[in-house]
């Protein structure tokens, strides 16, 4: 029996429909719940509204005989909208959540079965023939690749299925390091074949994911992981080595030191530190990701930009008003200091005055 999906609803994204081409009026905006769905070899990401669960629950309970799932969906409200209530947002994002896994994990399998299940979720009927976990019919697969990117386009999913893409590396690299040091043949095969499920799962992300964001840092990080992805796929192509083999530099075969590289065996500090030059890179490797970043898309990022650089402003001028009050006292002071000046050398021409005439004075006093 096959495992069950793994359904959830990590982000929601707000959408604007573009204008009316006759009216030219703008229509509402209205909330998309994000799903995330793990099949046993991939993921991918479906966006609906509410109207299309609610169209589900309606479907799903005439199918089933009248019988109705075993959670109950989420009410409508007239009063509040998700749109600019997050609470009421995220209290419906909780709901839709449990009602989609009230379906897909119990061992009922009444609803799940039904073709409106599979036609809302994007997967292939329950009849088609599937491949390493892909099914052949080009309908169902251009279906997932298109939610997958639409899924791309939301920062948080982005950021979801980007370490998903890691995590199938790593397991990539896991694999191909047992595969290399098994002795067993069996162990090997198995080893291998792991390894190219996983890559081939981070391959269809990394399509999704070029397709996503298109901010720099994050086509720096797809163009890293699409490079150790072809590492890993060379290696995975290449024969396992034995103690005595030769890895050789024929075509695709790769060598020991390209193992050592993708796979972090041994090697110490020196070769690590010959992957990265020494010095200043101009131009390098971006900012890492920040808080206030890491949730932002291009306009959002954009918009971030704009907000820094008033905040920089801001502070230039309240760093002006600071240095023309210093201007001004200095000026004060200078001015203190000429009228002190002043009133000093008053005081010293009276001292001579008074000086002379004592001297006059004691002239007198000799005579008599």
């Amino acid at each position: 029996m096959a495992p069950p999906l793994e359904i959830s609803i990590p982000t929601t994204s707000v959408y604007t429909p573009p204008a009316d081409d006759d009216t030219h009026k703008s229509r509402k905006p209205y909330t998309l719940y994000n799903l995330t769905i793990r099949l046993p070899l991939r993921s991918f990401v479906v966006q609906k509204r509410y109207s299309d669960f609610a169209s589900l629950h309606s479907e799903l309970t005439r199918q089933a005989g009248g019988v109705p799932p075993p959670c109950p969906l989420p009410a409508k409200s007239w009063f509040r909208s998700t749109v600019s209530s997050p609470e009421f947002t995220e209290d419906r994002r909780a709901g839709l959540e449990r009602y989609l896994r009230a379906i897909a994990e119990p061992p009922d399998r009444r609803w799940r079965d039904t073709p409106a299940w599979r036609a809302f979720l994007n997967l292939p009927p329950a009849g088609s023939v599937s491949v390493s976990g892909l099914s052949v019919d080009g309908r169902a697969v251009g279906l997932r690749e298109q939610n997958m990117a639409a899924g791309a386009a939301d920062p948080g999913t982005w950021l979801d299925m980007h370490r998903e893409l890691k995590a199938a590396l790593h397991d990539a690299r896991v694999a191909l390091g047992r595969r290399d040091n098994a002795l067993e043949n069996g162990t090997r095969v198995e080893a291998g074949a792991q390894a190219k499920r996983a890559l081939i799962k981070a391959g269809s992300l990394l399509a999704a994911l070029g397709d996503g964001l298109a901010l720099r840092r994050r086509r720096d990080l797809i163009a890293a992981a699409r490079v150790e992805r072809d590492g890993l796929d060379k290696l995975s192509s290449s024969m396992a080595v034995g103690g005595g083999a030769a890895g050789g530099s024929e075509g695709g075969v790769a060598t020991a030191s390209d193992r050592a590289a993708l796979l972090g065996g041994g090697g110490g500090g020196g070769k690590q530190s010959m992957s990265r030059p020494a010095g200043r890179v101009l131009g390098g490797a971006p900012l890492p990701e920040t808080e206030r970043t890491r949730e932002l898309d291009n306009e959002g990022m954009v918009q971030l930009q704009r907000d820094v650089m008033q905040e920089q402003d801001a502070e230039v001028e309240a760093l002006a008003r600071i240095v023309r009050r210093q201007k001004e006292m200095g000026l004060a002071i200078n001015d203190e200091v000429n009228r002190q000046i002043d009133m000093l050398d008053k005081l010293n021409e009276d001292v001579d005055v008074v000086g002379r005439k004592l001297g006059v004075a004691k002239d007198r006093v000799k005579r008599l």
